[in-house]
């Protein structure tokens, strides 16, 4: 009998594990915050029909909708501010804690953001609105009206009773003022992986609401330092080469169809007492996209009333 020969194959080698870091995919100069500041100081809407644009920000519930207009206007004065109530102590109040989970606004606001001197505002306004919920979240009509401009200031949301044209804090002939010019979706780095499919549905609803009043609409991801990856945790700089960051905003894009050139992931200013460069440089970046693409709202609106009447006139 022939010998038998064996044959040893050592085991495949396992697949090298994904960097956490890659190639930076977005340039952003880190440098430049002057320059972004200068160019918010001399920034006037394109329109003489409107005195401000109007940011109308929607998300679930704590994703940071009232942080944001806090970081916005603590880069404006240069010193931390909290000029919109942000519910970031559920654990210290008890009173509190009974919404955890559940939406800190309730009512409709305007916040001005001060330029300079008391009584002098940028020429943008930001309105928050109650939180998306699973169940007792902000109607999609009231957020409707909310985008349309038919909601007053102080209104109290109800998510059993819509608003309708018999309360006192309706508006029946809103103006271009009142109107909204962008629509921002505030949502955590996470949301892909915490959303259910009822939430998914709910920001597909309100996108296509935004989308037949030809409204444009951003996203930005909030929380990057506490939902990513530790490397961004500890420089903010990584967070165009974070592999984490990378996969939610693409994941995003894929569930609920934001263009990667709309999306802005940022952070906040929670607990800080001190402003901080890159934290400003994000904000700032994805402030001046949010005023570009309102302006550039404005401007067809004026340019489709201008060929309507023009239209008119040859009829006539």
């Amino acid at each position: 009998m022939g010998a038998v020969i064996s044959f040893f194959y050592p085991p495949a080698p396992a697949p090298a594990p994904k960097p956490d870091l890659i190639p930076a995919w977005r340039t952003l100069d880190w440098g430049k915050k002057k320059d972004e500041l200068q160019w918010l100081e001399s920034f006037r809407p394109q329109s003489d029909n409107v005195k401000h644009l109007r940011v109308l920000l929607c998300g679930p519930a704590g994703s940071g909708k009232s942080s944001f207009i806090n970081s916005v206007d603590s880069i404006c004065q240069n010193r931390i501010t909290g000029p919109a109530d942000a519910n970031n102590a559920l654990e210290a109040d008890p009173e509190l804690a009974k919404i955890a989970g559940q939406s800190f606004t309730r009512k409709y606001k305007t916040h001005r953001i001060q330029k300079g001197t008391p009584g002098q505002y940028y020429p943008f306004v930001f309105n928050d609105v109650m939180g998306l919920e699973p169940t007792n979240g902000i109607l999609l009509g009231d957020l409707t009206l909310a985008m349309k401009g038919r909601v007053k200031d102080n209104y109290k949301f109800d998510p059993k009773t819509p608003l309708d044209d018999s309360n006192d804090c309706y508006i029946n002939n809103p103006t271009s003022n009142d109107k909204a010019h962008i629509l921002v979706f505030v949502l955590a780095v996470d949301f892909n992986q915490v959303a259910d499919e009822q939430m998914f549905k709910k920001i597909t609803e309100i996108r296509l609401a935004a989308r037949d009043l030809d409204i444009p609409q951003i996203a930005i991801l909030t929380k990057i330092d506490e939902k990513s990856c530790d490397l961004v945790k500890k420089d903010l700089k990584n967070v165009y080469s974070s592999t984490n960051i990378k996969n939610a905003m693409e994941g995003l894009s894929n569930t609920v169809g934001f263009p990667l050139r709309c999306i802005f992931p940022l952070k906040n200013y929670h607990g800080e007492i001190e402003l901080n460069d890159e934290m400003d440089m994000l904000i700032l970046t994805a402030l001046r996209q949010i005023l570009s693409f309102a302006n550039d709202r404005v401007n067809a609106t004026d340019v489709a009333a201008a060929d309507q009447t023009a239209n008119t006139v040859n009829i006539t």
